[in-house]
């Protein structure tokens, strides 16, 4: 369940932003990638999943070459992804929200359905509520919810508490822990704090300007030199 990133080049049009990016996240690992606004962290889990096209460098998922297969093709092969921006569909209840996707990835696990409510039980209470009325930590749970009932082998987070009230923070964080520690679940996060960073990753990779100027494993993370990459 390794995912490896090779010599990855994105461009919007004619502006690259990201240049040679290389990063490998091992089966069970939780991976943080870090680094100031701008610099590229949300175009590399896009390119990921095949939302943004890559113009040079490899994208490899368990052994298997991702660059041909679409972004549901990719959700089938194990990703899961939940975009900055907690996106849901407004107008459906949070209960079509998720069954929305249990059919998009041509599953019936009812289980899945169940684990991801047990990890966010507040939910549970609101199936009936459209997404749209929901406050951003609940609809931020929701996006959550909807990628883990594909199952996801690994899961993409792009910095799922940012705009979050802090008691929902918590919580989020708290089910990231228990994703990685209790299921043994994969995960690459984006996150833009060093405090986050320290209580959840196994190791981690910072970008700056597009490229990749550090990485290592937690303990690495107290070196007072990688402050100035962080701090926005």
């Amino acid at each position: 369940m390794t995912l490896v990133v090779q010599g990855l080049d994105v461009a919007y049009g004619r502006a690259q932003v990201l240049f040679g990016v290389d990063l490998h996240a091992p089966a069970g690992e939780l991976v943080c990638v870090m680094g100031r606004n701008g610099v590229g962290k949300s175009t590399l889990l896009k390119a990921i999943m095949g939302v943004l096209p890559a113009r040079a460098g490899t994208i490899t998922f368990e052994g298997e070459d991702l660059s041909r297969l679409k972004t549901h093709e990719r959700v089938r092969r194990g990703l899961g992804y939940v975009p900055q921006g907690h996106e849901t569909f407004p107008q459906l209840t949070v209960a079509e929200n998720l069954q929305v996707t249990l059919e998009a990835a041509r599953s019936a696990d009812r289980a899945a359905l169940d684990e991801a409510l047990d990890l966010f039980p507040a939910l549970r209470g609101l199936l009936k509520r459209r997404a749209g009325f929901l406050s951003g930590g609940q609809q931020q749970q929701l996006a959550m919810a909807r990628a883990l009932v594909t199952r996801p082998r690994m899961l993409l987070l792009d910095e799922p508490t940012e705009g979050i009230q802090p008691s929902i923070i918590v919580e989020i964080e708290e089910a990231i822990a228990r994703l990685h520690t209790e299921a043994g679940l994969a995960i690459l996060l984006i996150e833009q704090y060093l405090d986050t960073a320290l209580r959840l990753a196994d190791e981690f990779v910072i970008l700056d300007a597009g490229e990749v100027v550090r990485s290592g494993n937690r303990s690495d993370l107290h070196d007072e030199s990688l402050h100035q990459l962080l701090s926005v």
